[in-house]
């Protein structure tokens, strides 16, 4: 039976919308307390540029949180249900976790500080796990492009609750309350999860799931349901191969714009960190607007467009030089072209998952995700290096393309989502 369409401002206004705006903001609340503000206080406190590189690795558990994700689609908490029981011990754990390391000083208790960081990292990537499980349960495939706009935004705007206010706030007080101030804020995840509903027990449309039984049914069964599906070596290249050209673009866009066309660190911050961000997120609501409308696989072919010609934009800055307003219209294209293409690329990661163990495989294509990220921003500098910019902004662009042929065999894909 035809189901009628959506309207985007029903789907935007709607009390789903409400719940991921929150919950998208506890999701990127710690992200930044253990990156740029934690590097911004071993500055402050002294520690030598060689131990603050090393304090990079504490964001691996992010890469690998597929290792202990199938023991959230195992378990069942005593309380609130297998999505919103976890989601509420991680929220209390962080709380804690954060709250508690501003009572170490980095000088001269460097490693419970990393020690600290990496427990912040492990849990944050454990909540994203039955974060993301819980919003590919609770939303209907009409609502992903929306859902995950609003997402975004959610999760942005803790960037700079986390980022930009933590810095202004630590000049006027303390770097022990500054992160009390940071644990409390997560306070509003936990009020959000005990409002929400179960997801699966929520959707009408839901087919009800049993929990694995075993931890073989919950740590095997997932990758073998998953490698056995007609296209699941294409799905898992689309999954890198996506974003690719995007990603090893944006490594190098700060040294382009600081130190090949010249623009302050002012001149940066303002258009790169403040406006860019208000692009990326006008461009995920508009991208999961349009996507009430659109089919899944028309939205990934022209944003994945709009995402390479927006790469090769750049290059107007070889013209035009040292112009702020160039600088803002190169980078507004290229975050708003990006949150277009997070919002359809997170729907995809949704409607591959089966809800049997949707924590688990959700984890398996979000890591995936992230170790390309590393391992493709590694070799760029040598590339920009060897083939100069305007070349390597091309490069970036054609990087797009693999991945956008392979949306030739989308209905193949299409079908196995739907079952």
């Amino acid at each position: 039976m035809n189901r009628k369409p959506l309207s985007f401002i029903r789907v935007y206004f709607s009390k789903k919308m409400i719940l991921m705006l929150v919950l998208g903001f506890a999701s990127g609340m710690p992200l930044t307390l253990t990156g740029s503000t934690l590097s911004a206080w071993l500055v402050a406190e002294g520690v030598d540029i060689r131990t603050i590189g090393l304090y990079s690795l504490v964001g691996l558990p992010y890469a690998f949180k597929f290792v202990w994700s199938p023991l959230m689609d195992r378990y069942v908490p005593p309380f609130l249900g297998r999505r919103r029981g976890w989601i509420i011990i991680t929220q209390l754990v962080l709380i804690l976790t954060i709250s508690a390391m501003g009572f170490f000083h980095p000088s001269s208790m460097p490693l419970m500080v990393a020690l600290m960081a990496v427990a912040i990292a492990f849990f944050s990537a454990s909540q994203d796990i039955v974060l993301d499980a819980y919003r590919t349960e609770y939303l209907d495939p009409q609502e992903r492009g929306a859902g995950s706009g609003v997402w975004i935004m959610g999760y942005r705007m803790a960037l700079l609750v986390s980022g930009a206010l933590a810095l202004i706030l630590s000049d006027h007080i303390s770097w022990r309350i500054v992160y009390l101030i940071m644990g409390l804020s997560m306070v509003i995840g936990c009020i959000a999860a005990l409002l929400s509903p179960e997801p699966l027990k929520a959707n009408p449309r839901a087919v009800s799931v049993e929990p694995p039984k075993n931890l073989y049914e919950a740590a095997v069964i997932p990758f073998v349901e998953f490698f056995k599906r007609p296209g699941a070596v294409e799905i898992l290249l689309f999954v890198i191969l996506y974003k690719i050209g995007d990603i090893a673009a944006a490594q190098m866009t700060t040294p382009y714009i600081l130190k090949h066309i010249g623009f302050s660190r002012t001149e940066l911050g303002a258009v790169y960190k403040g406006f860019g961000m208000l692009a990326t997120i006008v461009g995920a609501l508009v991208g999961g607007a349009v996507m009430v409308k659109w089919r899944l696989k028309t939205s990934l072919l022209v944003f994945g467009i709009l995402q390479a010609i927006s790469t090769l934009i750049f290059i107007l800055l070889e013209f035009t030089g040292r112009q702020v307003s160039a600088l803002a219209l190169v980078i507004g294209t290229e975050n708003f072209s990006g949150g277009m293409g997070t919002a359809a690329y997170t729907a995809l990661l949704m409607g591959l998952c089966n809800r049997k163990f949707t924590a688990t495989q959700y984890a398996l294509l979000s890591s995936l995700m992230a170790v390309s990220r590393y391992v493709t921003g590694a070799p760029t500098g040598y590339l920009a290096e060897a083939t100069g910019w305007i070349i390597f902004f091309v490069i970036c662009a054609a990087l797009a393309l693999p991945g956008l042929l392979l949306l030739l065999r989308y209905d193949r894909w299409a079908v196995e989502m739907q079952n």
